[in-house]
């Protein structure tokens, strides 16, 4: 996981540079202070389902099965919910606003960036869901906890790299 991670770490580090380079460099609006809005809410709900994960890893090496299943459901819904408001901004952004990949550099950099973190939002979702799926089918022990603890590991990753991307493009880019 670390190795992944490290990788993974290399590509938003490429994508955030691009990102900064073409900053300001679009000819042609709309810009970044013309149509995005900062997406507090939804970033609370990401940031706040790394606490709920690594409780729900906790819980699960005390054998809390119950409290397990509630805080590691309730991660699935606070990484789904960003992602909803991840879909609707782009929604906005494409319909309302007219901003596509091929708009301009800020179009481009930005749906590439954004883009490729929603890619690892969903991909978590899909390995946070599918364990769920082990739990009710009651194949989940605590003898699984170190496992998903590694899990843990790329979901904070993702939040992490959130607080970057979050920076950069709604705080810096704007």
């Amino acid at each position: 996981m670390y190795c992944l991670i490290a990788a993974e770490a290399a590509i938003f580090t490429i994508f955030v540079v691009a990102y900064l380079f073409y900053l300001g460099k679009s000819t042609t609006g709309p810009q970044p202070k013309d149509v995005l809005h900062v997406p507090v809410l939804y970033t609370i709900c990401l940031l706040s389902s790394s606490l709920t994960v690594h409780v729900a890893v906790r819980k699960l090496i005390a054998g809390k099965m119950a409290a397990f299943r509630t805080l590691w459901l309730l991660t699935i819904v606070l990484g789904s919910v960003f992602l909803f408001g991840t879909v609707r901004e782009w929604i906005h952004l494409i319909y309302d606003e007219g901003l596509t990949i091929s708009t301009n550099l800020f179009g481009t950099t930005y749906y590439s960036l954004v883009g490729l973190h929603a890619f690892h939002v969903t991909m978590g979702l899909l390995a946070l869901t599918t364990v769920a799926v082990f739990y009710f089918a009651a194949w989940l022990r605590r003898e699984h906890a170190e496992r998903l603890e590694i899990l843990s590991m790329y979901w904070h990753f993702v939040d992490a790299v959130w607080v970057v991307v979050f920076t950069v493009v709604y705080v810096i880019g704007r």
